[in-house]
């Protein structure tokens, strides 16, 4: 009895399966096919879910392996596949083909693509037992797609964005230049390899792995390009065309028209490395793109790329269908608050000296000028430096490739006008009151070893403020600065920015008070009142911080793109109305009558400060001498100048830096 209730129950579920499979619609089948889709699971789909005529027209080359290969080369993402379901009352007919609107979405390289296509489903019977499968073209790919149709992707590369200075000069902009090559059936002397292999600063072996590349090796009668190099280095071009076999013709090429005078501001760009396109690939980059490499040119590699143009297109034979296009969008054309004038009169004045140059407006902020000497040739970086010359520039002993401008100096005597503000600001100083001093050295009396030096002792008794300036005498500034207090010196100094990161779109080396931020002792509380110790300032900072001289107490952050919204006050309140006449006409007669009349010129009066920072190592009785000169028009401030020159101690000192600082006024106002 037992056995027989259990055979009922075991027939009892097989009619009931064989009910629920009888009961399978085209819209389940559909389901579970667009499943499979949006998951990439075209096996499945094929093996599955085609019906035979499918099977027979198309096989799994051209269902999964070319949707896979498409789905990889055109970038395709957030693939999503729906369909519109039938009405509740719909009845299916195993003779009737059931037709959904099925609707595709993606994401690809070149943009959006959405359609919608028709799918049917046939009823078919298998051995297992009947059921619904999907007719397939190509269509459902892309529309229009057929067999045999090639999709392809057509690339439209985007301009560069260009640098100009505030003027509208071109500082780095898209040109041309000239491609030096040979046409290999006229090209075949070993002598000849040797002469252009030299010439170009490349091997004979680089010749040939180039000359032996298989596309050349099948049409010796085109032309192989080997470097490049700009239009107006006639003498090298000249040279080669005298070797037989050789030519040049136009390429395009970023061209930098100031050159060394703005080669660290503006750097360059050169070819995508195989290790940055590692981390870039996902940006779109790929191995035969340029990219920003130094200075602006790769800070502002967002703004200056630019983003390339894609077509994705169906190459029939007598049209082509566009599945989808993004047009290319050029980099930006971006304007610096730089003159490039003045820039270049200031780098010619320096005479490959080794040193660093800042300009700035002293109602704005803006950066007119910022430079490191000596420069270098952007365009030999751009065009590929060969590993010889990059040797060469990296031995130089003046160190071309080094960034001055980036750095913080020991500023020296320079720092004496600010020292003076924070005590006319504090009451400690009187500009009045002359001390007395007498010879060449000063401590006080609980001084161990360490004594303040002057270099003019000849200074005639009482020294008042000006007189101090005029004959720079350290003695007197040390004195200021233990009168006002430790406090009052170092929180004077933090308002004039020292201690701060510099707002500015280029990364710079902040001044700094010390190592720490504090003074430890009276002695380096001497040293930092006339910027030694371990104080340092930037250039640029050097410049900025004359700003309140002029401006009765303001000093603006330092600009450097045109866009950006002048005048803007990093800090105020810095010095009276009153306190700043008073340095201003002390600075005035620090040219007229002091160590700076190399800058005395006769149709501009300068005014300003020198500045000699002794670099020596502990225990060494003597180092390097820097030599720094800050300057402005006192008739016309239309710009404050700081200038350091390295090594200047067989050279007359910082006299040497304030001769090179009148030169450039001269020049710029000629």
């Amino acid at each position: 009895m037992k056995k027989t209730i259990i055979g009922i129950f075991i027939l009892a579920m097989a009619f009931f399966l064989s009910g629920c499979q009888e009961q399978v619609t085209p819209e389940d089948r559909l389901a579970e096919y667009i499943d499979h889709w949006n998951n990439l699971e075209f096996e499945e789909m094929y093996g599955q879910y085609l019906n035979e005529g499918t099977k027979a027209a198309y096989g799994t080359d051209e269902f999964v392996d070319r949707q896979l290969k498409l789905h990889e080369d055109l970038g395709i993402e957030n693939l999503e596949v729906t369909f519109t379901e039938a009405s509740e009352d719909t009845e299916w007919e195993e003779e009737q083909p059931a037709d959904f609107p099925v609707q595709v979405t993606m994401d690809t390289l070149a943009g959006p693509v959405e359609f919608e296509e028709n799918m049917t489903l046939l009823y078919e019977e298998t051995e297992e037992a009947g059921n619904w499968f999907v007719e397939w073209t190509p269509s459902f790919i892309f529309p229009q797609l057929e067999s045999g149709d090639p999709v392809r992707i057509n690339r439209q590369s985007a301009a560069r964005g260009e640098l100009y200075d505030r003027n509208d000069q071109p500082l780095a902009v898209n040109g041309t230049g000239r491609s030096i090559g040979v046409v290999p059936e006229k090209f075949t002397n070993d002598a000849d390899k040797e002469q252009l292999a030299e010439l170009l600063g490349m091997s004979v072996d680089e010749i040939n792995q180039q000359l032996n590349q298989d596309w050349v090796q099948n049409n010796l009668s085109q032309f192989v390009p080997f470097s490049k190099t700009s239009n107006d280095n006639t003498e090298l071009l000249e040279q080669v065309l005298e070797i037989p076999g050789t030519m040049h013709q136009e390429t395009a090429m970023r061209e930098y028209p100031y050159g060394e005078a703005l080669s660290h501001l503006i750097g360059y760009i050169g070819p995508v490395t195989a290790e940055q396109l590692t981390e870039l690939q996902e940006q779109g980059y790929t191995e035969n793109d340029m990219i920003g490499r130094q200075g602006l040119e790769r800070q502002l590699e967002e703004q200056l790329r630019g983003e390339d143009g894609t077509r994705i297109y169906i190459d029939k034979e007598q049209e082509q269908i566009t599945v989808a296009e993004k047009q290319a969008v050029n980099g930006e054309k971006i304007q610096l608050t730089i003159d490039a004038e003045l820039q270049q009169v200031a780098y010619d004045s320096m005479a490959g000296e080794a040193g660093t140059s800042a300009a700035v407006d002293p109602e704005t902020g803006e950066t007119l000028v910022l430079l490191s000497s000596p420069g270098f040739n952007p365009s030999e970086f751009t065009l590929g430096v060969s590993g010889e010359r990059y040797e060469e520039l990296k031995e130089d002993p003046l160190m071309p490739l080094y960034n001055r401008f980036a750095q913080s100096y020991a500023p020296g005597s320079t720092i004496k006008p600010v020292t003076a503000a924070i005590g006319l600001e504090a009451g400690t100083l009187d500009p009045s009151e002359g001390l007395t001093i007498e010879g060449e050295t000063w401590q006080k009396d609980d001084w161990d070893g360490y004594k303040v030096t002057r270099v003019h002792p000849e200074a005639p008794n009482p020294i008042d403020l000006n007189k101090a300036l005029v004959y720079s005498d350290n003695i007197y500034f040390a004195r200021q600065a233990l009168e006002m207090g430790r406090s009052t010196l170092v929180e004077g100094l933090e308002n004039f920015a020292f201690g701060e990161e510099i707002p500015y779109p280029l990364v710079l080396q902040s001044s700094q008070i010390s190592n720490d931020g504090t003074i430890a002792s009276e002695g380096q509380q001497a040293d930092t009142s006339f910027g030694q110790g371990q104080m340092l300032a930037n250039i640029l900072h050097l410049a900025s911080v004359y700003q309140p001289f002029l401006t009765d107490g303001v000093m603006h952050k330092p600009t450097l793109l045109l866009e950006e919204e002048d005048a803007q006050v990093w800090k105020d309140g810095l010095l009276s109305a009153e306190n700043a006449e008073i340095l201003r006409t002390d600075l005035r007669n620090v040219v007229v009558d002091g160590f700076a009349q190399e800058a005395n010129l006769e149709n501009i009066p300068l005014a300003g400060k020198t500045g000699t920072a002794e670099l020596k190592a502990a225990g060494e009785e003597s180092g390097q001498d820097n030599g720094f000169f800050i300057a402005y028009d006192s008739a016309n401030p239309e710009f404050i100048i700081a200038m350091m020159v390295e090594d200047v101690g067989d050279n007359d000192g910082s006299a040497y830096v304030a001769g090179m600082v009148g030169e450039t006024f001269a020049q710029f106002y000629e």
